[in-house]
């Protein structure tokens, strides 16, 4: 979120930041974004245990008070349904830490490890109802080292994250929609 953001406020950017929206009040992007001159908003999700809907209508009333063209999800870990991403089709991005379409879901670096994978990477996507599913927008690959741990895997996928996802949403908030490959 911070190098969105960042890159954001570089000053020729075609989008701006207007909010920044967590499920968890403790979550270190709204201390840094709030830092960063951009409003944030918390939601918490526990209250709304057992009812999705009521927590995506709360979510989607604090965007409504600041009607973004663009969602950006970075580390937001809440499946999000189809009531709450259609109105959102095509304007919702993702980061996920994996060459989509493999390795849905958590525990990504173990399990290209453990599958013997000789790379690994990240990819932003359009968001869809369906985990880490729809059209991608950019991958970057790293190359899995003899000796990786997944938290070494990890640190060198979240660097290439921090390049990719910036580089996607300059292009995408542009109008490009191309793959983009680092």
């Amino acid at each position: 979120m911070v190098r969105l953001v960042e890159d954001m406020q570089s000053g020729d950017h075609a989008a701006m930041p207007v909010l920044v929206l967590a499920n968890d009040a403790n979550a270190t992007g709204l201390k840094r974004a709030a830092e960063m001159g951009v409003a944030t908003a918390v939601v918490d999700h526990r209250p709304f245990e057992g009812d999705r809907e009521a927590f995506q209508a709360a979510l989607q009333m604090e965007l409504d008070k600041v009607q973004p063209d663009i969602l950006c999800l970075a580390g937001f870990m809440r499946v999000l349904t189809q009531s709450f991403v259609a109105p959102w089709d095509r304007r919702m991005l993702n980061i996920h830490p994996s060459l989509l379409p493999k390795y849905k879901g958590l525990n990504t670096h173990a399990r290209a490890l453990e599958a013997g994978d000789s790379e690994a990477g990240c990819t932003v996507h359009l968001v869809t109802p369906k985990l880490d599913d729809g059209p991608i927008l950019g991958q970057a690959r790293v190359p899995v080292l003899a000796d990786d741990t997944a938290d070494m895997l990890a640190a060198r996928v979240l660097k290439q994250e921090h390049q990719l996802y910036p580089a996607v949403l300059r292009r995408f908030a542009a109008g490009n929609t191309s793959l983009l490959t680092l």
